[in-house]
């Protein structure tokens, strides 16, 4: 099991940046496929990245962001990022980091299965 804390969220203006962070303790953070969840007011935890364990050399992305989020994992600090740019106010919301077996299994997380981060507010202003 590893412990997730993210932390970077904050308000920021349509067409702004923001970076998030996922800072990881336990167990082999490196053998973890890794990934970003967000969930708005009133609608479904929505998938929004994924990185694979180790090298991190496969990502993935949800159609919303692709193009101008981009997912990187440091293994030597035990820590996730999120690098956000061109922010919308629709990516307004809750930003969750999660942990899994691998890449596989990130993009099928359910709240009741592997590991969550408490969450990070972002609010997009138009």
């Amino acid at each position: 099991q590893v412990h997730l804390v993210e932390s970077g969220g904050g308000l920021v203006q349509s067409g702004g940046s923001l970076r998030l962070s996922c800072a990881a303790s336990g167990r082999a953070f490196e053998g973890y496929g890794m990934g970003w969840f967000r969930q708005a007011p009133g609608k479904e935890r929505e998938f929004v990245a994924a990185i694979s364990s180790w090298s991190g050399h496969i990502t993935g992305y949800g159609d919303s962001v692709k193009g101008r989020f981009t997912i990187s994992r440091d293994n030597d600090k035990n820590t996730m990022y999120l690098q956000m740019n061109r922010l919308k106010p629709e990516d307004t919301a809750v930003y969750y980091c999660a942990a899994a077996a691998s890449i596989a299994h990130i993009r099928v997380m359910t709240p009741d299965s592997g590991s969550w981060g408490q969450g990070t507010q972002v609010t997009v202003s138009s």
